[in-house]
Order: C-alpha cells, then sequence, then structure tokens
C-alpha cells in the first residue's frame, strides 16, 4: 500500500542552530541526515515523504529545501517563517519560497514558547492570514490542552487555514485517560473542516520506550478517526526522535496495525497515502 510520510526531520549543526538540543544528552544530539534513513524506509514500506522544520530559523528551511530538491522520494517540505513579523513572513514567501516547488506549509515550534496562545498574538495572526492567502498549512506542534484551545480560537480568526495537530497533540495514552480534556477538546476541533489529524509521534506519547504497541494506541487513533473522519488524518514516522520509542520501522508497523484494525482497505489507502498528498498539496517527482 502507497505510504507518505508526513513527518520527517533531519538536522545539521553545521547548517543550522537547534536550540532546543543544545543540553540533550539523549540520542538525539547529533546530525542526522536523510541517508541514513534508506534502508529502513524501504523495509517499512514508505514511498514518499514530507520534511518538517526542527528549528526556528530560514537555515534550517533552506537546508531541507535543498535535501528535498536532492532526494527523490521527498515531496514536500513544512518549513518555518518569521510569524511574529508580518511584512518579513511576506517577504520571505514572495522572495524565495512561494517559488519552491517543495515549499508546502509553515511550523513554529509553539510548543518551546513560554506562552500557550502564543498564536493569538495579533502579528502572528496576521502573519496566519498570509499564510492562507497563499495556500499554505500550518503544522500545529502543540503538548497541552491549552494548545489546542488556542488553535480554536486560530480556526475562528483565520476560517481559511489548514492546520494539522503534529502527534494529536499528546493525547494521554500514559496516564491511560478515556479521554479527558484532551478528547473534549480534539472534539471541538474536529468540527471544523480545516483542522485535520497527524497520527504520529505515538511511541515517545506512550513513554514506552521500545515496548509499545498498537493495543497502547489503538483508542486514541480511533478516537481521531471517528472524530476527524477518514479523510483529514493521515501519518507521520517522526524520525528520528521517534527513535527514543523504537526504530523506525517499529513505529510504522505499529501504526499498520492499529489502522488495518480499524479500517478497510479504501480507507485505509486514503490514511496512508491520499490525505496527506491533498492536505500537502504533493506532486509526484
Amino acid at each position: 500500500m502507497k505510504t507518505i510520510d508526513t513527518h520527517i526531520h533531519i538536522w545539521d549543526f553545521e547548517k543550522a542552530s537547534y536550540s532546543w538540543l543544545e543540553n540533550d544528552t539523549s540520542l538525539l544530539n547529533r546530525t542526522y541526515a536523510i541517508g541514513e534513513l534508506e534502508k529502513e524506509r524501504k523495509e517499512a514500506g514508505v514511498d514518499a515523504g514530507v520534511l518538517v522544520q526542527a528549528a526556528n530559523n530560514f537555515e534550517d528551511t533552506d537546508w531541507m529545501l535543498e535535501v528535498a530538491e536532492k532526494t527523490d522520494w521527498i515531496r514536500g517540505v513544512v518549513g518555518w517563517l518569521p510569524l511574529t513579523d508580518p511584512e518579513a513572513t511576506e517577504r520571505a514567501l514572495q522572495d524565495k519560497y512561494l517559488v519552491n516547488p517543495y515549499f508546502k506549509g509553515v511550523r513554529h515550534l509553539i510548543h518551546d514558547e513560554p506562552d500557550a496562545r502564543w498564536l493569538l498574538r495579533e502579528e502572528v495572526i496576521e502573519s496566519l492570514r498570509i499564510l492562507a492567502r497563499h495556500h499554505l498549512t500550518y503544522d500545529l506542534v502543540g503538548i497541552l490542552p491549552e494548545h489546542i484551545s488556542t488553535a480554536l480560537r486560530v480556526a475562528e480568526k483565520v476560517p481559511d487555514l489548514k492546520m494539522v495537530f503534529d502527534h494529536l497533540n499528546q493525547p494521554p495514552i500514559q496516564k491511560g485517560e478515556r479521554f479527558g480534556k484532551w478528547g473534549e477538546l480534539i472534539r471541538q476541533a474536529s468540527a471544523h473542516p480545516n483542522f485535520h489529524a497527524k497520527i504520529s509521534g505515538m511511541g515517545t506519547t506512550s513513554g514506552k520506550s521500545g515496548t509499545w504497541d498498537r493495543h497502547d494506541i489503538v483508542p486514541y487513533v480511533e478516537f481521531v478517526l471517528d472524530a476527524f473522519g477518514v479523510s483529514r488524518c493521515f501519518c507521520g514516522g517522526d524520525w528520528p526522535v521517534s527513535l527514543l520509542a523504537g526504530s523506525y520501522s517499529y513505529s510504522w508497523t505499529r501504526y499498520r496495525e492499529a489502522i488495518r484494525l480499524l479500517l478497510h482497505e479504501k480507507e485505509q489507502e486514503k490514511v496512508f497515502y491520499e490525505n496527506a498528498r491533498i492536505f500537502y498539496q504533493l506532486s509526484p517527482k
């Protein structure tokens, strides 16, 4: 079954700075190149991929675009823009990103901002309106219920902006909660047609390193499939962050097991491939 991995990171300390890794003592604190993924990508049955920003700077975005151009299976890039400065955001788009066929969307590391309501800053909202006008998507990397409630307000202010909850905005897998405040807010978000759900990062969210399985994630995957519908969900591997909870192929095996339990083949094709292609407007190379 054709598969698009909508959440792949690369980072190179010689190309950009990654402040969140400065004091990290895990296996993540080194350069990760796209070539490292090649063998396991094939084993996992992944046909195409989307690179997603890992730093709030232009250097990271420019590096991803350079790699995308040279890597035949990478179809798109979710980059970064200075959303606190609408003029600079528009200028960057006009000067270099709108003409780049790989630039598909934008993300900011909102979970690292002290204010969970960072996206509601007036200047950020204006920049998000710019994204909507240019038909660019926005990836929400939230970890708190307040990040979801903030996204709900954003949807009111920028109703034409297509957004996706990366890693399902951290469902309460570790607590075994079914489904608490997270579930209430996700249900509210699903009522807005421009919200989508990215089934990714479930291994690290579970808190189980290499021992999580489909039973840990099926209730939450089933919940979002029911809430958003089969046409607004897609998958991402979250490599190399996912390595904290097991290998790349291990994660994809668990996702496939869970989704095959819940959906028939035609629906699986949407979740593994077609929905991602439409959301990110991906073209075949």
